[in-house]
């Protein structure tokens, strides 16, 4: 549902919506945006380095500058701001990189975060180089399930997304890892680019999900401005589901909450070798079905940057005032005030864009910063 036609559809505060906790904001003022929209998932970037050069993010052929190490936010202030956010409503963390398994320690970080009163779903996207020997100990100490991305099943093909040659065989064993550790299910992220691997399509759902992984197609975004994006490279959530459907019949699925941002479907089984009976499989149509009207996601840089969208290229700074000496109390506001005034609606500005055939290029942070 859009903004527009939500607003059409008056009703109680969205899910999500909370009181503030520590900042005396009051249970009579809930936290929701300017558009309606509350705060319930909270997306940490804990390192902006990566070990892959993915065409789609941060491709091989450019110089990166990536952050010194004191510039990064550390352990104790990741788990202080993300205390604070879940007291104003945030119920679900994801963390993220750039390759967030490079971060040292990271099962450290992850048992403080997952100490935290208040937070539902601990979980975390990578590429999968370093899960195979990362996911017990990160289980262990409080993550409860993980993203992999893989964009295709050829050796060839697959090295030549990541930039570096990365093999397959790898990434599969490290979602082996990660379900005999418990991280299930394990769900897999599939950038979808229309004459690239679109003709994988079928074989990366069939053979996931044989796997037991549920996959998640995603359909290419012009997220930063590295990935040379344009639409004739994107092949729409609607047409990946009726490739998947012919050959794997398929059943729609209701959203859980409003907030999801799948189409979700499950598998009816019954094929050879195919995914089994019940298996979710779902699509990402942040560019042909924009979901701006129901985010409810909020996003924060390795560097300590609060950003609320994904296309957004400026942040708010809370490292700074973290330490500078502010008070819980102090932070929080200044959380709050900024989602109070949040308008962001980005890709629903991209379609109108789209649509009338305007080609405005606008700046924005680059996805090995913001964590996708």
């Amino acid at each position: 549902m859009t903004i527009r036609e939500r607003s059409q559809h008056s009703g109680p505060a969205p899910a999500g919506t909370a009181s503030a906790g520590r900042s005396g904001l009051g249970a009579e003022e809930p936290l929701v945006d300017r558009l309606g929209r509350g705060l319930d998932d909270l997306r940490i970037s804990v390192i902006d380095r990566c070990n892959y050069r993915c065409t789609f993010c941060m491709p091989a052929d450019r110089d990166y500058q990536f952050l010194p190490r004191e510039e990064l936010l550390t352990f104790e202030e990741i788990a202080r701001l993300a205390g604070l956010f879940v007291g104003l409503g945030v119920h679900k963390i994801r963390l993220t990189g750039g390759e967030p398994l490079l971060r040292k320690d990271l099962p450290a970080l992850v048992e403080m975060l997952a100490s935290i009163d208040g937070v539902e779903d601990l979980a975390l996207t990578t590429n999968g180089v370093l899960l195979e020997r990362m996911a017990e100990p990160l289980a262990a100490a409080g993550l409860r399930r993980v993203t992999v991305s893989l964009e295709s099943l050829r050796d060839d093909r697959y090295g030549a997304i990541n930039g570096v040659g990365h093999p397959v065989a790898p990434i599969l064993r490290g979602i082996e890892a990660a379900q005999r550790a418990g991280l299930e299910p394990v769900k897999v992220n599939v950038v979808v680019q229309r004459g690239v691997n679109d003709d994988e399509v079928v074989d990366l759902a069939r053979e996931l999900g044989r796997r037991r992984c549920v996959v998640r197609f995603i359909e290419f975004m012009d997220v930063g401005t590295l990935n040379d994006w344009g639409e004739a490279k994107v092949l729409s959530a609607r047409e990946i589901v009726q490739r998947v459907a012919a050959e794997l019949p398929l059943t729609p699925r209701a959203r859980r909450r409003a907030s999801d941002t799948a189409l979700r479907h499950e598998y009816l089984g019954g094929t050879p070798d195919g995914p089994p009976a019940g298996l979710e499989v779902g699509a990402i149509a942040s560019i042909t079905e924009p979901f701006c009207g129901d985010c409810t996601r909020a996003r924060l840089t390795s560097e300590g940057a609060l950003h609320t969208c994904l296309f957004s290229h400026a942040g708010l700074d809370l490292k700074a005032p973290l330490r500078g000496g502010a008070t819980d109390a102090q932070i929080e506001r200044l959380i709050a005030d900024r989602w109070r005034r949040r308008a962001d609606r980005y890709s629903e500005e991209r379609a109108e864009r789209m649509a009338s055939g305007s080609r405005v290029a606008e700046p924005k942070i680059e996805m090995y910063r913001i964590g996708g």
